[in-house]
């Protein structure tokens, strides 16, 4: 499968795809298999960088179960900016917030599919990243969400 790695604020972050969608972004890395699609989420991932870009528009096939995937349909819909507790997704998808939470810390396909976006209720919750926390509250300050962190 075909991965590259670009440099972030918060370091490399490795992309791979398969079949012309995107099913994976690591952390770290040193990957340089170039693909038009590859090529395409490194510019997308860089507007967003950037601050001109709130979503992305791209194919993602992340490997995920029926109810993970139920998961990160609804992960991809929290807007850009705003927030939800593990609580809140728990509600609306009938599971617990427990499963929540290592739903979130499962997702293949961080930033693209946006579970930085779900935080604790009163506290950030984790971040499946090294350094998690920090990188969480990196990407939250960039979306105009720090007033959570005040």
């Amino acid at each position: 499968m075909p991965s590259y790695t670009t440099q972030s604020p918060l370091g490399p972050l490795t992309l791979t795809e398969k079949d012309g969608a995107i099913t994976h972004l690591d952390w770290g890395g040193d990957a340089t298999d170039e693909t038009e699609l590859l090529r395409n989420a490194t510019e997308q991932l860089n507007q967003y960088f950037e601050g001109k870009r709130t979503e992305f528009t791209l194919p993602l096939a992340p490997k995920a179960t029926p109810s993970q995937q139920r998961f990160l349909d609804a992960l991809s819909v929290i807007p850009f900016g705003d927030t939800k507790t593990y609580g809140e997704m728990a509600k609306t998808l009938g599971i617990s917030a427990q499963a929540a939470g290592q739903s979130c810390g499962n997702n293949p396909i961080a930033i693209l599919i946006p579970c930085h976006r779900v935080t604790g209720t009163g506290n950030l919750g984790g971040f499946s990243a090294p350094d998690g926390i920090e990188k969480k509250v990196a990407l939250l300050k960039l979306e105009g969400a720090a007033s959570l962190l005040i």
